[in-house]
């Protein structure tokens, strides 16, 4: 039996052993779900079911995903290994900045951070030409929560132009379909639809923008990987067949965004 299957419970050693087709670990902190995955892929790999290159891990934090590739390596003999164990955010970067010129992306974008993002907002506050939610003093608090309001469309794979054409269908009182924000009452649907058209419009500002400078932001990197390969089918079915085992910790923590990646990774056979 191989070193790597020792200490193993029953369970845990059906996941690590599993074959093919899906498997949910379904267990509560602390009752070894990383031991699980790591050992899995050293498993795999051990077994020369699939190469190194062949296994996508998927986590949530860079903390988690560090401390699964150190474990991993720890398992393996010594050498050089080209492990596919990130964030999302980390992964789709990767694929981004070998393929984004492929959908008119540059391969040189710079990623804001979270302090540079607002930074940036601020420099260029005035290019929204807010009225609802022009600021009486400092916009400080606006650009929190705007730049929240935009990374949770992005989560939901919500792009400006579905928001503007949102807003289109509110003005014409048509049923939008859901966006994250609220609604307002029948009486307030003036002011509600200056609220709507303001937002999708600041939205779509903000993406110009970003775009116009060869900025991206953390929603950007799920959001134009998805795009990538929907429009480039053939870029997506590289990855497919390079993947053959896909691996996601903490499963239950997806949006909407990275469910639709996964999806997209794991193709119609999986």
């Amino acid at each position: 039996m191989s070193k790597l299957l020792e200490g193993l419970n029953p369970e845990q050693l059906q996941a690590v052993t599993h074959d093919n087709g899906p498997l949910l670990i379904v267990a509560g902190a602390g009752t070894g779900k990383t031991t699980v995955i790591t050992r899995r892929i050293a498993w795999l790999i051990e077994q020369k079911m699939a190469q190194p290159e062949e296994i996508l891990a998927l986590t949530f934090t860079d903390k988690a995903a560090g401390e699964m590739e150190a474990r991993v390596e720890e398992y393996l003999p010594l050498g050089s290994y080209d492990l596919w164990i990130s964030t999302f955010h980390s992964f789709c970067e990767r694929i981004l900045k070998q393929h984004g010129i492929d959908m008119g992306l540059s391969n040189d974008y710079q990623l804001l951070d979270k302090t540079r993002q607002w930074v940036f907002m601020f420099r260029n506050f005035d290019k929204f030409e807010l009225d609802y939610y022009k600021p009486l003093g400092s916009p400080n608090k606006f650009i929190d929560a705007l730049l929240d309001h935009f990374s949770k469309c992005k989560d939901e794979l919500i792009t400006p132009e579905d928001y503007i054409n949102y807003a289109e269908e509110f003005q014409l009182n048509i049923k939008a379909p859901e966006l994250p924000i609220d609604g307002g009452e029948d009486e307030d649907r003036e002011v509600e639809k200056k609220r709507v058209e303001e937002l999708a419009q600041a939205y779509a500002t903000y993406q110009k923008l970003l775009l116009d400078n060869a900025y991206l932001d953390f929603g950007d990197l799920i959001h134009y990987c998805i795009q990538l390969f929907k429009k480039r089918p053939n870029i997506l079915k590289y990855y497919q067949k390079q993947f053959k085992y896909l691996m996601i910790d903490e499963f239950q923590d997806t949006n909407v965004a990275q469910y639709e990646l996964i999806k997209l990774l794991a193709g119609t056979e999986q």
